[in-house]
């Protein structure tokens, strides 16, 4: 056996087998899906339904799902003929103008488990493989049909809760990332062919970069990569967002705010000190940005055990949370667990909410709140809701805008910050005059980096570009 057997080339590999999944979720609904793609798709397809018309790229085609050759509705070996069961739109997309760049087919039933589960059945019984999570993108990916960071959108998309997210997500797999990262990337490649050819083909009278050039096109690369790394503060926000405690005295209002916020009565009010014992959280969305609302039960010395743990999961929930809004009320002086409670939040993303703005005659904070930004709400009326929502905003976003192509992941973030300190090293050693070689590592260790993102550049690349670019051998 020689080492071409023993070491098949994945992609070759990649439509040896024909694959078969149900796309939709689990249940009973109006519509469902089993897809196949590979080699044998449109065959095995013909075969678990009666088509009405022939296939044809693009074109959905009526057809009638078959109970099976052979078997009866228990599965029992049968003589009689096959019977319809279900009506479908069948599907085909040719290579490579598909997903997955190959042959590829959706038969889409009524979504009837058992239904769905019989076409995947059959399908695997007539020589389909049941795919592997992720399996459809990762063919599309090893085809070249998506690079990495837009196959990861294909998951954020499915998991987006929010509009926002969603957006996001879809930029993502139309290649907004990817777009703002090639010509960093195609920049980076030209310096590292430019110092290559100095290196290997000098004797073809190739010039040695001189520094000042070095430096000039490495400093041209930063600027983007610094911008890009930039976005990361509101990316990650609208991919993951945020935890918001409420927290303050017994009945400041916390709960009043917090269901003026979520915009229904999600914690019981009452006039009682102490009603909220728990953490009652919500998930709502801010202009995109997802929060996970927290009200808390009231800061105090406790009573009764109840309160004495809901007090202590208060405490974690402050502690924990990313955003912290203290909701004082305009009616007492502050006490001594608020004025610990704003030393605490103090030089955290915190907002102090003096509600009950609407009976402030009867009394006024008697503290200084510097430090801590202060807003007057009114959860009664509503004064100060709309200012209230703005200012968490703000708080949330740190005052970023949204952009196309921001960083939405860690991983991302990781690769574009050592791309950055790669060129930064490289940018060094050119000004201290090391040997081209030490500076290529340096290069060589941002492109890696940035090859995480959109794929892997071969050597054959910078080979064609230092051929296409410097007459040598001429």
């Amino acid at each position: 056996m020689n080492s071409e057997e023993t070491n098949p080339d994945p992609k070759q590999e990649m439509g040896a087998d024909t694959i078969a999944a149900i796309s939709t979720p689990p249940g009973r609904g109006g519509i469902g899906i089993v897809r196949l793609s590979g080699a044998r798709a449109a065959e095995i397809a013909a075969q678990l339904v009666c088509l009405r018309q022939p296939l044809e790229h693009g074109r959905a085609r009526l057809a009638d799902v078959l109970e099976g050759p052979g078997q009866d509705g228990s599965g029992e070996s049968s003589a009689r003929e096959p019977g319809r069961i279900d009506e479908a739109l069948v599907t085909w997309f040719g290579a490579p103008h598909s997903y997955t760049a190959e042959d590829l087919v959706e038969i889409a039933a009524h979504g009837s488990p058992v239904v769905l589960e019989l076409l995947l059945r059959r399908a695997i019984d007539l020589g389909a493989r049941l795919a592997e999570p992720g399996e459809f993108t990762q063919r599309a990916f090893l085809a070249g049909r998506l690079d990495l960071t837009q196959a990861e959108a294909v998951r954020d998309l499915i998991e987006a809760q929010t509009l926002t997210q969603a957006r996001q997500a879809a930029s993502q797999m139309g290649g907004a990332l990817s777009r703002r990262v090639a010509p960093v990337k195609q920049g980076l490649v030209e310096l590292i062919a430019l110092l290559e050819a100095g290196i290997d083909f000098a004797e073809d009278d190739v010039d040695v970069a001189p520094e000042a050039e070095i430096a000039r096109r490495i400093g041209e690369l930063i600027p983007p990569l610094r911008a890009l790394a930039g976005s990361f503060a509101r990316g990650r926000i609208v991919h993951d967002g945020l935890t918001l405690a409420i927290v303050g005295r017994p009945n400041a209002g916390k709960s009043s705010l917090f269901n003026r916020l979520v915009e229904r009565e999600r914690a019981i009010v009452t006039a009682q000190p102490g009603t909220t014992r728990d953490l009652v959280t919500e998930r709502i969305s801010l202009d995109g940005i997802p929060l996970e609302l927290v009200d808390t039960a009231g800061l105090r010395e406790g009573l009764e055990e109840a309160e004495l743990l809901g007090i202590a999961r208060s405490r974690e929930a402050l502690a924990d949370a990313a955003l912290v809004l203290v909701v004082l009320d305009a009616t007492q002086p502050l006490n001594d667990e608020e004025h610990r409670l704003l030393d605490a939040v103090r030089g955290r993303p915190a907002l102090a909410v003096v509600n009950k703005c609407d009976l402030a005659e009867a009394g006024e904070p008697a503290a200084d709140l510097s430090g801590v930004p202060t807003l007057r709400t009114s959860a009664l009326t509503g004064e100060g809701i709309a200012a209230l929502r703005e200012r968490i905003l703000a708080l949330a976003t740190g005052g970023a805008a949204s952009e196309p192509g921001m960083l939405t992941s860690l991983r991302h973030h990781q690769a574009i910050t050592t791309a950055l300190a790669a060129l930064g090293d490289a940018a060094q050693a050119n000004a201290e005059r090391i040997p081209h070689e030490m500076i290529l590592l340096d290069l060589y260790r941002g492109l890696w980096a940035l090859d995480s993102l959109t794929g892997q550049t071969t050597s054959d690349d910078i080979l064609n570009l230092i051929f296409s670019t410097f007459c040598i051998g001429k």
